[in-house]
């Protein structure tokens, strides 16, 4: 999934816009230059962009805690939280090996789609094991197919053979989730993977068939 530094400007309209607006590059700006103090007085702003790149210049200056992240995973607006999900790959410190990846896991369950593919994809990057049995539920039941697709690439790059069931599902989903899964079958080692690529050979999509002849060494 692509990453986005910041959040982009709004459109000019109201004078509320333009303020926003200009909080938004003030807090981005503060970022880039090191300031901390223009950036915690953002806390709260009512504006979600402004509230979104107050997170991208925390992270900047290496002042995100996952105390300010679980505070933004709660945030009223789908932006913010998606945004704290894509921080979140590179959160540390205290409660980064506990809180974090629990939140996470539950960031999953996000009514806005875009959020629940965010914590899926950080799951993944993270290679969070305990996360498995969540993503393998997205992976074959989200009504989305971008997240079906994103959980089919996290439980790949953890490789725990509990998501292989869910992964091998894929394979039968829509071309998308199909590709990302033949390529997610490389991050496992089972008697199984092989008999699923010889299958994927005669898949109607091309991208499908050409991975599997990749993995398969042919």
């Amino acid at each position: 999934m692509a990453v986005v530094d910041d959040p982009p400007t709004e459109p000019a309209g109201t004078g509320r816009d333009r303020s926003a607006s200009e909080r938004r590059r003030g807090v981005v700006a503060a970022g880039h230059r090191g300031e901390l103090g223009p950036v915690e007085a953002a806390h709260g702003d009512p504006d979600p962009s402004v509230r979104a790149a107050r997170l991208g210049a925390l992270e900047r200056l290496g002042a995100l805690s996952v105390a300010e992240l679980v505070k933004a995973f709660a945030d009223e607006d789908p932006g913010v939280r998606r945004r704290a999900a894509v921080l979140a790959v590179r959160g540390g410190g205290a409660g980064s090996r506990s809180t974090l990846p629990a939140q996470l896991i539950g960031l999953i369950a996000d009514p806005d789609p875009l959020v629940a593919e965010a914590a899926a994809w950080a799951l993944g990057e993270r290679r969070t094991a305990a996360s498995v049995p969540a993503l393998s539920a997205m992976a074959t039941d989200h009504p989305d197919p971008r997240c079906r697709e994103a959980a089919v690439a996290a439980l790949g790059a953890i490789g725990d053979v509990r998501g292989l069931a869910a992964v091998l599902a894929g394979l039968a989903d829509r071309p998308p989730v199909r590709r990302r899964a033949v390529v997610a079958l490389a991050g496992f080692d089972a008697p199984e993977v092989e008999t699923a690529l010889e299958g994927c050979l005669g898949d109607s999509d091309w991208q499908v068939r050409q991975a599997a002849e990749i993995l398969l060494g042919r």
